[in-house]
């Protein structure tokens, strides 16, 4: 018996089923992580709870306090990957995003980004003090079930 290979997505187009992965994340207690490089030049890796798709080629993180140094990095190097990880059996899956961040300050995507976080997170930021960080991709790898990625812009 041979093992099919799945199909490629190859278009940098975010599916239904990747949204569902990535907007699911937190509440699954998959949080995903962003990686960048801080104003220093050291990388830095953190969980984002709030990361979520914004639409087909954007992803999008509310900032609780963009002021602990990420502000000033990203303007420096906009550069970003995130990885998002599940091992299960049944959900098994492995994505890489890497694209350039930006924070965008306009109030209705800022509201839209605040609104899209988990409760759990809009609970640590109550007084709406953070920033909507936009990530524009240029490529998603790796496999949900049933595809692999290997999306480019």
């Amino acid at each position: 018996m041979t093992q099919q290979t799945p199909p490629v997505l190859s278009e940098l187009k975010l599916t239904d089923q990747i949204r569902q992965i990535v907007d699911g994340a937190l509440m699954r207690g998959r949080p995903i992580s962003l990686a960048y490089v801080d104003a220093a030049g050291r990388p830095s890796l953190s969980f984002r709870g709030s990361t979520q798709v914004f639409d087909e080629t954007r992803l999008a993180i509310w900032i609780r306090n963009a002021h602990d140094g990420i502000l000033g990095a990203v303007a420096k190097n906009p550069e970003v990957a995130l990885l998002y990880s599940d091992l299960d059996p049944q959900s098994r899956a492995v994505v890489t995003f890497h694209g350039r961040a930006r924070f965008d300050r306009n109030e209705a995507v800022a509201r839209q980004v605040y609104d899209s976080s988990p409760e759990a997170e809009r609970d640590r930021d109550k007084e709406r003090k953070g920033l909507a960080l936009i990530i524009d991709l240029d490529s998603v790898d790796g496999f949900i079930p049933g595809y692999l990625l290997k999306m480019r812009r």
